[in-house]
């Protein structure tokens, strides 16, 4: 989604090293390695062992890929790990959930195929949405759901959860679908009633906006002098995160903006470039998922 204007955003040079914190299928990371020559190199990252997997039998012979099991929020551990000292002149998140996760009913993510609730992006690690579930109490439960999904029926949907649990656990994504349908009471047209509660839920076992926050703090420093940031976000909570994140690495703090000189430290790290793009009405028609994809650049200036 968005990969011409990504792929544009990132200003590759064919010699440069340059990070895909989120791996994927490796769409992003195959056209990067189209552009790049023989000395340009790519690090990719996913924390889903699967895609890590995939990667591997796909980019077999690539030698100028080496692709990491792990979260982007070690995004500056993985760079001193395996770049050997080179500069890194661009990282690119595409944030959210993949369509392979989505569309594996064992992964959980989905309420379109009746799966065990996961959700976890590694399943090596933590526990799965159902854990949860079977132990937190209501107000834990509408919290996530308000703040992460924000779902104005939030409350009626943790109470029907705590309360169909007494009867049975809540093993499975089309159990809880059903349990969030009776509570909510309205939704808007196309919208299947459970959406923000399983947007939610996925956000948090996986800690997506703690994450996002490290990742991009961890690729701001790995970024060499002119290295481009470029994000895609997929909806409101994280491109919040992403805006106020670079507009405050390019800005000065108020406090100092009197001050006759500015010390080069407190100087901006950032300079935004260009304005928000979205995914255009062919892209959108090729693939609906994109119509809220919204990619925001920047350049590191220190």
């Amino acid at each position: 989604m968005l990969v011409g204007e990504a792929l544009a955003a990132l200003a590759l040079d064919a010699g440069g090293y340059y990070v895909d914190a989120t791996f994927g299928r490796g769409g992003h990371t195959a056209l990067i390695l189209q552009t790049l020559g023989r000395e340009g190199r790519v690090l990719a990252i996913d924390r889903d062992p699967q895609a890590i997997a995939a990667g591997r039998e796909r980019f077999a012979d690539e030698m100028r890929l080496t692709l990491v099991h792990s979260s982007f929020a070690d995004l500056g551990a993985c760079v001193q790990a395996h770049a050997h000292g080179r500069p890194c002149r661009g990282v690119l998140f595409d944030l959210g959930v993949s369509s392979p996760q989505l569309d594996d009913p064992s992964r959980g993510f989905s309420f379109r195929a009746d799966g065990p609730i996961d959700m976890r992006m590694d399943p090596s690690r933590g526990e799965p949405v159902s854990a949860w579930l079977a132990r937190a109490g209501v107000d834990e439960i509408r919290e996530v759901i308000a703040s992460l999904g924000e779902e104005r029926f939030a409350r009626r949907v943790a109470q029907a959860i705590v309360a169909a649990r007494l009867e049975q656990p809540i093993e499975r994504t089309a159990q809880l679908a059903a349990i969030v349908a009776r509570a909510v009471r309205t939704r808007e047209p196309g919208k299947n009633p459970a959406t923000r509660t399983f947007q939610a839920l996925r956000m948090f076992i996986n800690d997506e906006l703690g994450q996002l926050e490290r990742g991009l703090a961890a690729a701001l420093d790995v970024l060499d002098t002119g290295g481009r940031l470029a994000v895609i976000s997929f909806h409101s909570l994280e491109d919040r995160i992403v805006k106020r994140f670079m507009k405050r690495e390019s800005e000065i703090d108020a406090a100092l903006v009197d001050l006759p000189v500015i010390p080069p430290s407190l100087q901006p790290r950032l300079k935004l470039v260009g304005r928000k793009a979205r995914a255009g009405e062919v892209e959108v028609g090729r693939n609906p998922r994109s119509r809220s994809a919204l990619l925001r650049v920047a350049e590191k200036l220190r």
